[in-house]
């Protein structure tokens, strides 16, 4: 079911670890940001859109990564962009001829049977130098950084005060870090600052996973991102109430430790 969380936005939650489905009222239909996750939930909103007469005119992945690049043909062609880099990736991914297998390890495996892949991951890239959302609705700005995923774009629905996240803000996990770049932990403080640089203009944040906030959780957020990103620099134990060894993610302390360990080797390469 789609939830309002702002005029002309609303969202969907799914039972995979509260990924959010986001959609952005136009002037002719819709645009779907990252949606997900099973086919039953794709269909669902497919539904609810059909039955509102609002169809989909154009849709956009924050990320590269599985879960953000679905898609259910009830959603029609619409085109599905991403940044130029997401898209480069997604189609070295696609290239492959063994990609699925690749995509398989990273599944869920309690939803792997439930996540649709014929469609996932045709995604078109926009310009390089692109700033907005080529669509006919309100402006959405691109604010693109190298945190979490190469191609990564928060999305700033400027008249809305609406920042889509993608996989960062969030209440539930703590910033997963994308170990394969030069320098993890400076890029992801880079997107914390772009962040905060339109702060002022932000009253409402969605994560790709986790809880909708306000202006003050979005900033509470952003201290807690920061921290924790710090904390791995200095190669110290974070303060943070997400890594919770009894709590129901209590999986995330092994993530941490992982993430820990990663930085270690990228930094000491001859240990």
């Amino acid at each position: 079911m789609l939830r309002r969380v702002a005029e002309g936005v609303w969202v969907h939650e799914s039972e995979f670890l509260q990924s959010n489905t986001v959609v952005v009222q136009g002037r002719e239909g819709v645009l779907l940001i990252d949606p997900g996750i099973t086919v039953d939930e794709l269909a669902d909103v497919a539904k609810d859109l059909r039955e509102s007469g609002q169809p989909v005119v154009a849709a956009f992945a924050t990320h590269p990564h599985w879960d953000h690049v679905l898609w259910h043909p009830d959603f029609g062609d619409a085109p599905r962009y991403g940044t130029a880099r997401a898209a480069a990736s997604l189609r070295d991914l696609l290239s492959k001829e063994d990609w699925q297998a690749l995509v398989a390890p990273g599944l869920p495996p309690e939803y792997a049977d439930d996540i649709p892949m014929d469609l996932l991951g045709l995604v078109t890239g926009l310009p390089v130098d692109a700033e907005r959302i080529p669509w006919d609705g309100p402006d959405i700005r691109i604010l693109e950084h190298r945190a979490h995923a190469d191609g990564h774009a928060a999305l700033l629905i400027e008249d809305r005060g609406v920042l889509v996240a993608g996989d960062m803000l969030s209440d539930i996990l703590m910033p997963f870090l994308d170990l394969e770049a030069a320098d993890p932990v400076d890029d992801y403080l880079a997107a914390l600052r772009l962040f905060e640089s339109v702060g002022d203009d932000v009253a409402v944040v969605i994560p790709g996973h986790g809880g909708v906030g306000d202006g003050e959780q979005f900033r509470a957020r952003l201290a807690l991102d920061r921290a924790y990103a710090e904390a791995l620099r200095e190669r110290r134990a974070p303060e943070d109430p997400r890594l919770d060894p009894t709590g129901p993610l209590y999986w995330l302390v092994d993530v941490h430790e992982w993430q820990l360990e990663r930085l270690g080797q990228k930094n000491d390469p001859a240990d």
